[in-house]
């Protein structure tokens, strides 16, 4: 099937999300001059493949399944944020809030990720070849995070059940957050995420495996000041 182009200086955002939204599995579809405009190819359910040819704004690719929406370009605030299967990639960096409440399916940023990024992670996967901000994985309760580069203040802050793997150096670990031996089984998860994102800077047995201490999951009145 033939790439279909919209451009985006003659159909307004709902206009084009709406041709979107009616796309039937297997189509291809450009964005053409998006121009950072907000919500583009959000809530799609469908096997398309959606490419923005340029910087895209707040919200890109969120509450999708399936689909895969690839941004030629930067992205701003929340990308694929409460995605629940497919991929959004990002071919540039990205703002904050990246994959945030992410239940399932893929987020790749080549570059790098400003802070909170996977805030909230529900079981999806974010991987970021550059270095992401502070508190990324703020409150992640499922999932995995892949770090290319460095890690920021905070990292894993409250963190119940994903995995976080660091490629380069971490600045400081959040409350409640540990460095784990890593496994054989973690190596080849690394391995085969860093592959399938074209990460080839990554070597899967020299990251660092950040869980949680687990010791936040139930209150307690004599440890109140750590929350």
């Amino acid at each position: 099937m033939d790439t279909l182009t919209v451009d985006l200086d003659r159909s307004p955002v709902r206009e084009a999300n709406r041709a979107l939204r009616e796309l039937p599995d297997g189509a291809a579809i450009r964005l053409a001059n998006p121009m950072g405009r907000h919500n583009l190819a959000v809530g799609l359910d469908a096997d398309v493949t959606v490419t923005i040819d340029g910087a895209a704004g707040y919200y890109v690719g969120g509450l999708g399944k399936r689909a895969t929406v690839l941004v030629n370009g930067p992205a701003g605030w929340g990308v694929g944020e409460n995605l629940m299967s497919g991929l959004v990639h990002v071919k540039g960096d990205a703002s904050q809030s990246a994959a945030s409440c992410a239940h399932g399916g893929t987020v790749v940023v080549d570059g790098d990720a400003s802070l909170r990024a996977a805030i909230s992670l529900k079981g999806g996967t974010l991987a970021v070849g550059g270095d992401v901000g502070p508190y990324c994985a703020f409150l992640a309760q499922a999932g995995t995070v892949l770090i290319g580069g460095d890690a920021g203040a905070h990292l894993g802050d409250s963190l119940y059940e994903a995995v976080i793997y660091v490629a380069g150096k971490i600045r400081s670990l959040g409350t409640d957050a540990r460095v784990e031996e890593l496994t054989e089984t973690d190596v080849a998860r690394v391995r085969e995420l860093a592959a399938r994102c074209g990460f080839d800077h990554i070597d899967p047995e020299n990251v660092t495996r950040v869980a949680s201490a687990r010791q936040l999951y139930h209150f307690d009145t004599h440890a109140h000041d750590a929350y």
